[in-house]
């Protein structure tokens, strides 16, 4: 389904409200002058207050399990606002809330 395209600005949340960050993102294909994220990208988070029992479990990392179809920077698939993504170690998504509205990928 198209989707614009994912940058290195978003705002990415796990579903706990740690901000999630990509590690590294492509620097040779950029979107509003950010570079764009590909789905090899994993994203670290910041900031998971998540607990089970009194015991910590904060989102830690995440990886991409959905993106672009036919969209690709340096040969791998772009992430698009609608991708999905499995945080670890607890298996909680991430959350797209903000990204740019320019550039559409599908």
């Amino acid at each position: 389904m198209p989707g614009f395209l994912l940058h290195l600005n978003a705002t990415v949340l796990c579903a706990h409200a740690g901000q999630a960050q990509p590690a590294a993102p492509n620097p040779r294909v950029k979107v509003s002058g950010q570079p764009v994220v590909t789905q090899a990208t994993t994203y670290s988070i910041a900031g998971c207050p998540f607990n089970v029992s009194g015991a910590p479990s904060p989102c830690v990392t995440a990886q991409w399990v959905t993106a672009a179809t036919r969209v690709r920077a340096g040969g791998q698939p772009v992430l698009l606002q609608d991708s999905q993504a499995i945080c670890a170690p607890n298996g909680t998504p991430l959350n797209i809330i903000v990204t740019q509205t320019r550039v559409r990928g599908q």
